[in-house]
């Protein structure tokens, strides 16, 4: 009997290594109901009922995985060349709001068909800060990206790209396609529609292109090229699939139809034959009317009673968004003290949010006006940043016009007395007191504290110089939070509060901070000098700005 066994056991291993060493058969998907067992999905990854793929959905910062189950043999074991391969595949990207996606999905060669460790937004679900740009990682994707970003040089938020181990593209091409004429034609990649992606891998020219289509014609001429040996980049065997994510902008990716082909031309789709996508929700008011264009440009709207009414359902609790500003839990003598895990989130909320604004809409926004109480909360302690009246906006790249200066002593950066003129810095500031007051319980300003303490700022700068920075830490919450958690907040909070625009830190930097992607400098300067980072500003300090730079004492 053990002798059966053992050979029952050896007889489905080589089946399982044949298995690999001798899959060149082509994958034909056609929707997913039938091929679920083939499928390695996890994240926020599933297969709804008519057969969509659905990489993501509507929840911020989620990622999805979606790999076929068995490893696929890409190398010549004789000589080490890659094999040719071909893929085809109708995908959609459907934003929860028109025209503003986020973050994108890529078609994936990798060693896992799990990729631990990596993270949503930006990442796409691909990789993280430690191994991206790694060689060792052996990963490549085609990114279809919604969204730009800067760190990663990003042409803009509507692009295809072609990436090995890195999220800087190797080459990236605005999404469009060809038509018969050989005419180019734009193709937005968050329009809710159906698109055909071809990528095509020639191992015998070194050579990849990438085609799209709205349609199910298969483009005679590529939208991107790129001459590329992916020998060196893919080891003998690996998982073929795709991967997705969402940031502070989600969309629901889909994938309705899928073809891979190993040393021959995957089959394209007839886009009739595929799963119908869900139909886009009404997001407008019942029986309101049709908010126009120019109205969203000259300013915001005015909802009559009844439209409110409607909405609300009667202004019914269930519907209720936010209340307050969350100062109604922070200062005085609050009803509900806020734990410690609950301020660290509404203040990465508020980050989040405040990102957004300055670098991830089409134009710039500058709030003027972030303060505690101008933060709301729902129902699960979430924090939503409110209260945009003395918001500006401003295209990108352009310099901000002198304006009155108006917002909140305490939150005022001290440049705008000077020049009037709001800047994202600005908004900077007002966020590193906000940071201050949230971990102490405090406000910026405190007529009825003690002299050594009337202004936040000064007072955690000192306890930061003697080493005892935790004593600004709100006593309410009787010992209990993340020491290290409250240091970063505090270190955050300072170098926000520099006086200097240019020392602070930007949203982007700030977010990495508090996500954890990237470690704070050592050095804190105090708020009324330079910390250095930028040589041209700090060259007439000389040596005594060392002498207002600290590092925080480990015995603390």
């Amino acid at each position: 009997m053990s002798q059966k066994l053992t050979l029952f056991l050896f007889l489905i291993f080589l089946a399982n290594q044949n298995h690999v060493l001798t899959q060149l058969d082509d994958l034909y998907f056609q929707g997913f109901n039938d091929v679920r067992n083939n499928m390695s999905l996890n994240g926020a990854a599933e297969i709804e009922k008519n057969g969509l793929l659905s990489l993501t959905n509507n929840s911020k910062s989620v990622l999805g995985h979606a790999f076929y189950s068995h490893p696929i043999k890409f190398k010549n074991s004789t000589n080490g060349k890659a094999f040719s391969f071909s893929t085809a595949f109708v995908f959609a990207v459907v934003p929860k709001y028109p025209n503003l996606g986020g973050h994108g999905l890529a078609f994936t060669l990798s060693t896992s068909n799990e990729l631990p460790g990596a993270f949503p937004r930006k990442y796409l679900g691909l990789l993280n800060t430690t191994v991206s740009g790694s060689f060792s990682y052996h990963i490549f994707s085609v990114e279809f990206d919604t969204h730009k970003d800067y760190d990663f040089f990003d042409i803009n938020d509507n692009h295809v790209g072609v990436n090995i181990n890195s999220m800087i593209s190797n080459k990236s091409v605005p999404a469009a396609y060809f038509l018969l004429s050989s005419e180019k034609e734009e193709l937005d990649l968050t329009s809710g529609n159906p698109i055909q992606a071809w990528v095509d891998y020639d191992s015998v020219k070194n050579q990849l292109e990438v085609r799209l289509s709205p349609s199910s014609t298969k483009p005679i001429y590529p939208i991107l090229s790129i001459d590329i040996d992916l020998s060196s980049i893919l080891n003998d065997s690996m998982y073929v699939g795709f991967s997705s994510s969402t940031g502070m902008l989600t969309s629901t990716h889909y994938v309705l139809g899928w073809s891979f082909s190993v040393n021959g031309e995957a089959k394209s789709f007839s886009m009739s034959s595929l799963p119908s996508l869900p139909e886009t929700k009404d997001l407008l008011i019942k029986d309101a009317d049709m908010i126009e264009g120019w109205e969203l440009q000259v300013g915001p709207r005015r909802f009559s009673y009844q439209e409110l009414r409607e909405a609300t359902r009667g202004f019914r609790e269930k519907e209720l968004l936010g209340f307050g500003g969350f100062g109604k839990y922070i200062f005085e003598e609050p009803k509900t003290i806020l734990k410690w895990e609950q301020r660290f989130k509404i203040v990465k909320d508020v980050a989040s949010g405040l990102l957004y604004l300055h670098e991830e809409w089409e134009q710039t926004v500058i709030h003027r006006d972030i303060k505690a109480g101008n933060v709301l909360l729902d129902s699960e302690l979430n924090g939503r940043l409110g209260d945009f009246g003395l918001a500006k906006l401003y295209e990108r790249g352009s310099n901000p016009i002198t304006t009155k200066v108006v917002g909140t002593l305490g939150y005022l950066a001290p440049e705008l007395t000077k020049t009037g003129k709001p800047t994202t810095s600005s908004d900077v500031f007002a966020f590193g007191a906000l940071l201050l007051e949230v971990i102490c319980g405090r406000r910026p300003i405190e007529p009825k504290a003690l002299p050594e303490e009337l202004i936040l700022v000064d007072w955690v700068w000192d306890k930061w110089k003697s080493g005892a920075i935790l004593d600004v830490v709100d006593p309410r919450l009787n010992g209990e939070f993340d020491e290290t958690e409250a240091v970063l907040l505090l270190k955050l909070g300072l170098m926000c509060s520099n006086y200097v625009p240019k020392a602070r830190p930007l949203m982007r930097k700030i977010v990495r901070y508090l996500e954890g992607e990237v470690a704070l400098p050592e050095l804190v300067a105090a708020p009324d000098v330079y910390d250095g980072e930028n040589a041209d500003a700090s060259t007439d300090s000389g040596d005594e700005s060392k002498d207002h730079m600290y590092f925080y004492p480990q015995s603390s």
